[in-house]
C-alpha cells in the first residue's frame, strides 16, 4: 500500500539524514562511526540492486514500488544513485549496455563473471536463471528511469530520467546482438519503459521501433539458434502489435494515483 511505503522511505530517509531509527529492536544512527553514513550508503545501493535480481526477477510488479522509493532517496542522497550505478553494472553490464570481451589472460570463469553469471565451485549458473536474474534488474531500471518520489519538491529535474532510456535504447541498437540476452532485455526495457518513452519522443520513438523492427531484429534473428527462439518470438509479437496499434500499453503493475491513497 501506499502508506506502507511512505513508512519506509521515510525510515530510509530519516537513516540517511542522521537521524536515530529503530531496526531489529534498537536504536541506530549513522553519526555512531566515522563512516557509518559511507557504509549504510554503500549497503543501500548494494540492496536496491539484489531486489531487482531476487524480487523483480520473481514478481514483475515489485518493481515499481521498488523503483519509486529508490528514485525519491536517490533525488535527496545523490551519492545513493552514484552507488546504485556501480552496483547494477557490476551484477548485470547489460544495464550499461556493455558486452565484456574476453581478454588474453582472463580465465573462463572469470570471464563468466563478467558477464553476469553466478559461479559456483566452477559451475555456472543455468541460463534461463541468468536471464531471470538480468531480467529483474534491467526492469528496475527501466521503471526508475520514469518514476519520481511523489511527495518531493519537485522543483529540480529526475536525478536520472528517462533521457538515459532514450541513450541505452540507441546504445544498444549500435551493439552486435547476443543471441537471447538481447531479446530478453530489449522486450523486458521497452514493455516496462516503452510507454513512458513513446510520450515523451512520440515520433522519434516510433521511428526507432520500425529500425528495430527492420534493421535490428533480422540481426538477432542471424545470430539465434533454433532453441533460444522463445525470448525472440515474444520480442517480435509485442513489436507488431505495438506497431500495428501505433501505442505501447501502460505496463502491467504501474503505480496510479489510487495506489497512494491505499
Amino acid at each position: 500500500a501506499g502508506s506502507q511505503l511512505r513508512e519506509i522511505f521515510d525510515k530510509i530517509n530519516n537513516l540517511l539524514s542522521g537521524k536515530s531509527v529503530q531496526s531489529g529492536g534498537r536504536s541506530v544512527s549513522v553519526t555512531q562511526h566515522p563512516q557509518g553514513l559511507d557504509f549504510v550508503y554503500y549497503k543501500l545501493a548494494e540492496k536496491f540492486v539484489s531486489q531487482g535480481e531476487e524480487e523483480v526477477a520473481s514478481h514483475r510488479d515489485a518493481a515499481f514500488p521498488i523503483a519509486v522509493v529508490a528514485s525519491g532517496i536517490w533525488e535527496m542522497h545523490p551519492r545513493v544513485g552514484d552507488l546504485f550505478l556501480a552496483h547494477l553494472h557490476k551484477k548485470c553490464p547489460y544495464a550499461v549496455p556493455f558486452y565484456p570481451a574476453l581478454k588474453e589472460g582472463t580465465s573462463m570463469e572469470e570471464y563468466q563473471r563478467m558477464l553476469g553469471y553466478q559461479v559456483k565451485d566452477s559451475k555456472m549458473e543455468e541460463q534461463d536463471h541468468f536471464l531471470k536474474r538480468m531480467s529483474g534488474m534491467i526492469r528496475l531500471y527501466a521503471a526508475l528511469i520514469q518514476l519520481r518520489w511523489p511527495y518531493g519538491n519537485k522543483q529540480g529535474t529526475h536525478p536520472h530520467g528517462l533521457n538515459y532510456g532514450w541513450r541505452w535504447l540507441a546504445q544498444m541498437l549500435n551493439m552486435e546482438p547476443l543471441a537471447d540476452v538481447t531479446a530478453t532485455l530489449l522486450f523486458d526495457f521497452l514493455e516496462v519503459c516503452g510507454n513512458a518513452l513513446m510520450k515523451q519522443y512520440q515520433v522519434q520513438f516510433w521511428k526507432m521501433m520500425l529500425l528495430i523492427r527492420e534493421d535490428y531484429v533480422p540481426r538477432i534473428e542471424a545470430i539465434t539458434s533454433s532453441g533460444q527462439m522463445g525470448s525472440l518470438m515474444r520480442f517480435k509479437q509485442f513489436l507488431e502489435k505495438c506497431l500495428q496499434q501505433k501505442e505501447i500499453p501502460l505496463p502491467k503493475g504501474a503505480l496510479q494515483s489510487s495506489f497512494w491513497r491505499s
